[in-house]
């Protein structure tokens, strides 16, 4: 009997053994991605932050038509306006490592027909809506206006902002972006807020000092695209006219 019971207990310790070390075997070898809580433990993991935007409020469906036309807008001006950010700042961090007068004239030719390359040809098949949307997302973007931006580089570099944007567009280069009292503005910022929640927009901070999720909470999500409904039905109008004149 006595040998017996030794004979279950070197059993049921080897078992006990085998089991424990097939539970080792099955933890992973690196650790560091891993946290060990016993019972009675507390822990704290910290979060990446998201804004929850309120669901938009229209008025019409066809409210909601003119409100996607404008996201398409929104959408083809932001990269260039997030583009020529990123371009002007490493220009002037560039700049203020460049001591001699004439490197740093030639510095800023070179990238000004390097910026000229990438823009001028699709800034000029841009519409005036889209053209508009460019330079207010360019006071966003950069923190200054594009008539800002241009004062302190070379004449060649004005002359090209003028003759892409405000000769083609009509528009001011003076034109500042403030989506907290701008009803366009606040659809800009809007379409973009929710395209960085969605993945849709690569997410380039503003430079300038606005809390969109307070300005969207007191406007109620209201969506207001009255001027374009406006403009369009001008748009109609005008063809109508034509059209009979040539009949």
């Amino acid at each position: 009997m006595k040998n017996f019971l030794y004979i279950y207990i070197i059993l049921f310790s080897l078992t006990t053994f085998s089991q424990k070390k097939e539970e080792l075997d099955s933890l992973p070898n690196n650790y560091d991605d891993y946290i060990f809580v016993k019972p009675g433990d507390s822990i704290t993991i910290k979060l990446n932050e998201i804004t929850l935007f309120p669901k938009h409020k229209f008025k019409s469906r066809k409210d909601i038509r003119y409100y996607i036309w404008f996201r398409k807008k929104v959408f083809k001006a932001y990269p260039y306006a997030k583009l020529a950010s990123e371009r002007l700042d490493s220009l002037n961090v560039r700049l203020n490592k460049i001591d001699s007068k004439r490197k740093r004239k030639k510095y800023t030719k070179l990238v000004q027909k390097y910026i000229e390359g990438e823009f001028t040809d699709q800034i000029k098949k841009m519409t005036r809506t889209e053209g508009r949307i460019l330079i207010k997302l360019i006071h966003r973007q950069t923190g200054k206006t594009a008539f800002q931006n241009i004062q302190n580089l070379r004449s060649g570099w004005k002359a090209f902002w003028y003759n892409t944007t405000a000769n083609v567009f009509k528009l001011s280069l003076k034109t500042e972006y403030h989506p907290e009292f701008e009803n366009e503005d606040f659809l800009i910022e809007d379409v973009l807020q929710r395209a960085f929640q969605n993945d849709k927009l690569k997410k380039q901070d503003s430079k300038l000092n606005f809390d969109f999720s307070k300005i969207i909470f007191e406007r109620k999500a209201e969506i207001d695209i009255e001027i374009y409904k406006q403009m369009f039905a001008k748009m109609r109008k005008k063809k109508k006219s034509i059209k009979k004149k040539k009949e």
